[in-house]
């Protein structure tokens, strides 16, 4: 296959376009801040017209990525993770507590049939987005693409206020397991014999030791924690199907019969309110399937890659998640008292109570153990996402230099350690020693909705690149991968993440509660005040679509030599039938 050249235009910056760090071609460059991008160089280097790539590599892999700050030149983030880490990584950011735990509560408050709607249509829209993502991630594989692609595609304070955003909802996010992991080890060990801060400490030195070791170290642990979890539901649906059909379980007398006889007695609870209510909790349970796009600048070989795993992680959720609701629904009465999980105790997941009920006395202990490493999976997932998003912000110059800086092993230090420390200081305040963790709740309030803004993000940054593609008379058949649902995908989920972000306050006005209404809409201020006070600060400009740079960063792989290469690390040239059906679904 001929190797892509570089078109003119690569080489020559738009005339609005500012000029970033992290879009540096590997010839050395200066931006409109004044920085000088110097990349590696070595007897790789091939020159094309005046232009510059890596025999086999990205422009985007060790050249842009790679302004150490601290003198390292030539070191920038790897490309080290496989295909199978990518399609992990975003599972690993999916499943978690939502499944294990609020799935339960969604079907105590509408019912099992509103369930099956809420989290089917939710489902779409991840599907939706996740092609445009697709689309951009093939095209431009860049590391941070979220706040990197409002950055280029828009405006450089969209670009600003999507990376600050998103670094603050997953540094946040990180407390919240770490919480959650406290709690779960009180399972086994009550914390009157062992604090539960110690346990957050141990989870927490774990996960940044992973992250600070290496891409591929960060990528074999996410695959490994996502494959135990992916195992566990796969159990769960298997016993549940069994147990619906009389083969597992003992009939409780007076209690209605597993399957239909208890999916029917209201499977429309609640009415419109119930379901529109539990709409908003299904979007949050999917929240980290665009992980993909957050890990395809570490990603080998991504313009085969991201497709495969955008694919085949849309159809993996959206089976766990629309499997797990109809098993649950159909396994236990919308008004057990316990569904709903009130309490917040671990026992009563409803996935402990479909194995106590099948008759395995040791789900309890298992399903306990599987809901720990989920939460763990979720913080490795989140420490990772937001590190990856400083950096990007460092390289734009929207944060402090040395968060720019990479050592040898091509891990961003200083952001991983920031991203910890946040997540520290956030579980110290929802300590009960320390104002009852009314702070903390603040701070959960602040991030719960900043993934919506992030897939509001991708979607309209998705119709920006197709406009300007089309400005600039490029056609759509020089894409690697296309998205077939423009511009119906990236439009539905717009208007859904918007009737999200305003409507999940509805019920702060009945009666009107100041108190909810602040807890639901304080972060609408907050992503105001980064886009317009950054965009007054460094007065930048909305890019005109003629002018948006397609070219600089993208990725020209080499497909003769390395993508065979690669396909070998992945053993897909000669697979046997039992690596291929592990394949459809791992």
């Amino acid at each position: 296959m001929n190797k892509d050249t570089i078109s003119s235009s690569a080489r020559r910056p738009s005339r609005d376009m500012v000029q970033m760090d992290s879009f540096a071609s590997s010839s050395s460059t200066t931006s409109s801040k004044g920085h000088k991008n110097i990349g590696s160089k070595d007897d790789s280097d091939i020159e094309s017209d005046g232009g510059k790539y890596h025999s086999g590599k990205s422009l985007h892999d060790d050249s842009d990525l790679s302004n150490d700050v601290h003198g390292e030149v030539g070191k920038g983030l790897q490309r080290n993770l496989q295909a199978r880490h990518l399609t992990m990584i975003s599972l690993g950011g999916t499943i978690g507590t939502g499944l294990f735990l609020a799935s339960g509560s969604s079907i105590a408050t509408a019912g099992p049939g509103y369930s099956q709607i809420a989290y089917s249509l939710i489902g779409t829209m991840v599907f939706c987005f996740m092609s445009s993502l697709g689309e951009m991630a093939t095209y431009l594989p860049i590391t941070g693409s979220i706040n990197a692609y409002g950055t280029r595609f828009f405006d450089p304070a969209l670009g600003f206020m999507l990376g600050w955003v998103y670094w603050f909802s997953w540094s946040v996010t990180l407390a919240t397991e770490l919480v959650a992991s406290s709690l779960i080890i009180s399972y086994w060990i009550p914390q009157e014999k062992c604090p539960g801060w110690v346990w957050a400490l141990v989870f927490i030195t774990i996960l940044t030791s992973l992250n600070m070791t290496s891409v591929r170290a960060y990528g074999e642990t996410e695959y490994w924690l996502s494959l135990i979890k992916v195992l566990a539901v796969i159990v769960f649906i298997i016993v549940g199907f069994v147990y619906i059909g009389g083969a597992i379980g003992t009939p409780v007398p007076g209690a209605p019969t597993p399957g239909p006889q208890v999916f029917d007695m209201d499977p429309f609870h609640g009415g419109f309110v119930a379901l529109f209510s539990i709409f908003l909790n299904a979007g949050f349970s999917f929240q980290g399937a665009e992980l993909v796009g957050i890990a395809a600048g570490e990603t080998k070989n991504p313009r085969k890659n991201v497709p495969r795993a955008i694919k085949q992680v849309f159809w993996r959720i959206l089976m766990f998640y629309v499997l797990t609701i109809l098993i649950i629904g159909m396994t236990i009465p919308y008004n057990d008292p316990d569904l709903a999980n009130a309490e917040g105790d671990i026992r009563q997941s409803p996935f402990t109570r479909v194995f106590v009920q099948a008759g395995i006395s040791i789900g309890g202990d298992i399903m306990n153990a599987v809901i720990l490493v989920a939460v763990l999976s979720a913080g490795n997932s989140g420490l990772y996402a937001s590190s990856r998003a400083l950096h990007t912000l460092s390289q734009e110059g929207n944060a402090p230099k040395f968060f720019g800086y990479i050592n040898r092993h091509g891990v961003p230090v200083y952001c991983v350690l920031a991203t910890a420390l946040i997540g520290c200081l956030a579980f110290i305040v929802s300590l009960p020693q320390i104002g009852q963790g009314q702070a903390y709740n603040w701070l959960l309030a602040l991030a719960s909705t900043t993934g919506f803004i992030a897939w509001l993000g991708i979607a309209f940054c998705h119709i920006r690149f197709r406009m300007a593609y089309k400005a600039q008379g490029r056609s759509l058949q020089d894409l690697p991968f296309v998205s077939n649902l423009y511009p119906f995908g990236p439009i539905y989920t717009i208007v859904v993440c918007l009737v999200i972000l305003f409507g999940q306050g509805y019920t702060a006005f009945q009666p009107f509660s100041i108190k909810m209404f602040l807890s639901a809409y304080v972060t609408l201020p907050f992503v105001f005040i980064l886009y317009f006070g950054n965009k007054f600060w460094s007065k930048t400009k909305i890019l005109r679509l003629v002018d948006v740079d397609l070219d600089t960063g993208r990725s020209y792989v080499e497909i003769s030599s390395s993508g065979k290469r690669e396909d070998n690390d992945e053993n897909e040239v000669k697979k046997s039938w039992f690596r291929r059906t592990l394949g459809l679904v791992f």
